[in-house]
Order: structure tokens, then C-alpha cells, then sequence
């Protein structure tokens, strides 16, 4: 999995065996992601990888994450419920998203008819992060880590599968991700379950 966000625009997200193929999802979506990257910076927001992904950030605070699929290209914004979505673009990431955050693309073309839209949520979020303004928590039975949450608010299908667990195996994983005190140790944990998750398995389980 790559951690150069350039990697992500010549090779792919190095999450598969298509990586650096002429198969590799982000093929077909390049013009369209490189415009994608090229609004985030324009915009000031510092460029970094995330779960395979191209991250933008601003203040410390993760503000948008873009990733490629066979039928789609998509534009993630963390913490969405601070948008007020006044153009109605955003969509949820899946069947159990508490609030929709995530723009489909299905022609590299609509970037540029959304650029307007994107920049103005950009720098909505960009203001909530330099006045320290976070989402109110909604007390759930299950509090994911906040590494977790982010993850699946990255990754629809790993969002999906998580979701489709019993909920004694969500919270072995809440549980044994959330036992390490350091962000980058509960980032690594999430990656050396992901295979465990997409099995239907637990964190204990074999």
C-alpha cells in the first residue's frame, strides 16, 4: 500500500494485485483525480497518504481523501456534518453512514463543473479546523477509534464490511484497535485486520 500520494497518480493505491497495471482503477479516472489534486492544492491544503490513499489536510486536521474504483472516482470530506451541503452533492458511503460525505464522479469531466462547490466545502471546513470547531459526538453503543472511524469514512467497502460484522466482532476490533496508545499503532492495527474484516472474521478469530 503506497504512502507516497504521488505514487497513488502514476501506480494506484497499492491495495491490490492490480497495482501498477494498465488494470488499475485509477486509470481510466486520471484526468479527473489529477484535477481533483490539483483543486486541494490550489486551495492550500497540505498533500499526504492515507490508507492508500491521497489525504489533504489543513491545521492537522484531515479535510478531504480521494480514491478510485472500477465504476466510479470519489471525494471523501471528514467530518461532513460541519457542511451544511446547501448544493446537495454529498451522498452517504454506504448503506450505514450516519451522514453523507462522500461526491461520485462517473465523468472526469464533472470535476470541473463541481470545482466551485468543492472549493467553497473546502474552505468551510478549512475555517471549522483553524476555529477548532469539531462534530458534536453522538453517544453510540459502539464508539469506534477515532483511526477506525476515519478509515471507514475512506473506504466504502471496508465501511460495508465492517458494518456487515456481528456486532460482538466490531467490538473485538474497537477493542483491540483502541487499546494502543499511539495513532500510528491503531493505523498499522487496521491495516493487519482489514483481510480479518473483509472475512466476516474477528479480531481474535483465525
Amino acid at each position: 500500500m503506497i504512502t507516497d500520494a504521488e505514487d497513488f497518480f502514476t501506480k494506484g493505491c497499492g491495495r491490490c494485485d492490480r497495482f501498477d497495471t494498465p488494470d488499475c482503477s485509477t486509470k481510466p479516472w486520471l484526468d479527473g483525480l489529477t484535477a481533483l489534486r490539483r483543486l486541494c492544492l490550489e486551495a492550500g491544503l497540505e498533500e499526504t497518504a492515507k490508507w492508500g490513499h491521497p489525504c489533504y489536510m489543513h491545521a492537522g486536521r484531515n479535510i478531504a481523501l480521494f480514491g478510485a474504483f472500477r465504476t466510479d472516482f470519489r471525494f471523501s470530506f471528514f467530518n461532513a456534518e460541519l457542511l451544511k451541503d446547501s448544493e446537495g452533492i454529498l451522498e452517504p458511503n454506504g448503506p450505514n453512514a450516519a451522514t453523507p460525505s462522500v461526491v461520485r464522479f462517473t465523468d472526469n469531466q464533472q470535476v470541473k463543473k463541481l470545482a466551485p462547490v468543492l472549493r467553497a466545502y473546502i474552505d468551510e471546513l478549512k475555517r471549522c479546523a483553524d476555529a477548532g470547531i469539531k462534530p458534536v459526538k453522538v453517544e453510540r453503543e459502539l464508539t469506534l477509534p477515532d483511526e477506525l472511524a476515519e478509515a471507514l469514512d475512506a473506504d466504502p467497502e471496508l465501511a460495508e464490511a465492517f458494518h456487515a460484522l456481528t456486532p460482538g466482532r466490531q467490538k473485538s476490533y474497537i477493542i483491540n484497535i483502541g487499546g494502543a496508545k499511539k495513532s500510528e499503532t491503531r493505523i498499522a492495527r487496521i491495516e493487519k485486520f482489514r483481510d480479518k474484516i473483509f472475512a466476516g472474521k474477528g479480531a481474535m478469530d483465525r
